[in-house]
């Protein structure tokens, strides 16, 4: 366990921010070898897998409940010096994972054809995402149990055994990536099959890892069956802090979904385009979203031990941080995006797309960081309903314009990347003012506020 609660801000940040870092690099990693492979497959292959690819919302939606329930109430307990229920609380998270984790495969492979039918009228693109989903699937359910483990360790401040354990894994996908997708060695290439295979069997190793590290290692929170016993208070408690944080990985799911949906008539080339062009985002956006997911377990653990002055000082701290990093990664994106994105392609129509988005939406950057600050600091605080409301908004905001958009003459794609810049500039607005407002009413109180309150 680490003390947050003393100490320079910044630092404890910045600490708890480089090993996160690293393993978000790990997880975008996954995808980007991937994707790397399945774009010497072809156009179709990569607008298949990248349709297919955007389920990882979905499941991010639903990790982030798990994982941020599980992140505040375990840093609070930690503040309060509560060792006995921090480990309860993580043995509950354990159970919810199992739980969440079947649900996934059920729903994954029951689902798979009828989501993609929905947001491509290409029947080999179909086909494509859809053979990826079917090995990619058992990754998908395997993240509930990665993120109760380190979301747990996170809480007491410590994210070291995550980050070790994302780099073997990472090294396991790269090594089986070209083996399976292209048949190296074997001289049997499974094609986007193999692409969703390795990663499966890339996350099962780092499952088994973290697992080990438990039981072998850890001393603060331990793995205890006893207390996998479902605690239906505990479960409500996790799901209810936890949901709204996942709402907005649901809310950009259904948003990915519908830019998919909306240019669809464009072609192949479109979706692929644009979904390279969204996944190198992703990864330009990670240093800045470990400052974010680094906030939490910070806020929680001074919120815990009523130090309420220096929840103000994380915030703004966090503020100044991302805003800057992010500024430079706008330039980043601006003045190296073509460079980036042909790494993963050489199809000229691709590349047009691809740059075109990467272009107009690094102006979004700066807003974004301001928007994963505030969600950053209302999961520290344990309520994330203000951070759902301002994603809703935006959504509203952006989808019924686009769907209008589609119905006029000489509707073009960079329409629906301008309404992106707007919608977001807007949603980081409404963020401040929610958690200005948030702030006022928990940091007032002489007495911790009623959310993780002892569960013997």
């Amino acid at each position: 366990m680490k003390d947050l609660t003393n100490g320079s801000i910044p630092r404890h940040i910045v600490a708890m921010a480089l090993p996160i870092a690293i393993g978000m690099i790990v997880q975008t990693v996954y995808f980007l070898i991937d994707l790397y492979f399945v774009g010497q497959l072809g156009m179709t292959a990569l607008a298949g897998v990248n349709a297919a690819g955007n389920v990882t919302f979905l499941i991010l939606g639903l990790t982030q409940i798990l994982g941020v329930g599980t992140v505040a109430l375990i840093s609070h307990a930690v503040g309060r010096k509560d060792q006995a229920n921090a480990n309860k609380i993580f043995n509950q998270a354990i159970g919810l994972s199992f739980l969440f984790g079947l649900v996934t495969l059920a729903l994954g492979y029951g689902l798979a054809e009828t989501y993609l039918q929905a947001i491509s009228n290409d029947t080999a693109t179909i086909e494509a995402g859809k053979t990826y989903l079917y090995w990619f699937i058992p990754n998908l359910a395997l993240q509930f149990a990665l993120v109760a483990i380190s979301s747990a360790l996170r809480g007491t401040g410590i994210v070291k055994p995550t980050m070790v354990v994302q780099l073997i894994s990472i090294i396991i996908n790269i090594i089986l990536s070209p083996i399976l997708i292209a048949g190296w060695f074997t001289g049997y290439p499974m094609g986007v099959a193999g692409a969703g295979l390795a990663s499966s069997i890339a996350i099962l190793a780092a499952v088994f890892m973290l697992w080990y590290y438990f039981h072998k290692l850890e001393d603060y929170v331990q793995v205890d069956g006893k207390q996998f016993k479902p605690d239906w208070t505990l479960w409500k408690k996790i799901i209810s802090i936890g949901f709204p944080a996942g709402g907005e990985f649901l809310l950009m799911f259904f948003y990915m979904g519908v830019i998919y949906w909306l240019i669809q008539g464009f072609g192949p080339s479109a979706q692929a385009g644009f979904g390279l062009g969204s996944k190198v985002m992703q990864a330009v956006f990670v240093p800045a979203l470990a400052l974010a997911f680094a906030l939490p377990a910070v806020v929680g653990q001074n919120f815990g031990a009523q130090k309420y002055e220096r929840v103000q000082r994380c915030f703004t701290s966090a503020v100044g941080m991302i805003s800057g990093l992010m500024f430079l990664l706008t330039l980043v994106a601006l003045f190296s995006g073509e460079w980036l994105l042909s790494f993963f392609s050489n199809d000229v129509e691709v590349l047009a797309v691809g740059l075109g988005f990467l272009s107009l939406i690094a102006f979004n950057f700066i807003p974004s960081g301001i928007i994963f600050t505030c969600s950053g600091l209302l999961q520290g605080l344990g309520n994330t309903w203000p951070a759902f409301y301002s994603m809703a908004s935006r959504l509203i905001l952006f989808v019924v314009p686009a769907i209008w958009l589609t119905q006029q003459p000489g509707f073009e794609i960079k329409q629906v990347w301008y309404l992106s810049i707007a919608t977001t500039i807007v949603q980081a607005i409404i963020s401040v003012l929610l958690v200005r407002r948030e702030m006022k009413i928990k940091l007032v109180s002489s007495e911790p506020q009623d959310v993780t309150e002892s569960i013997a």
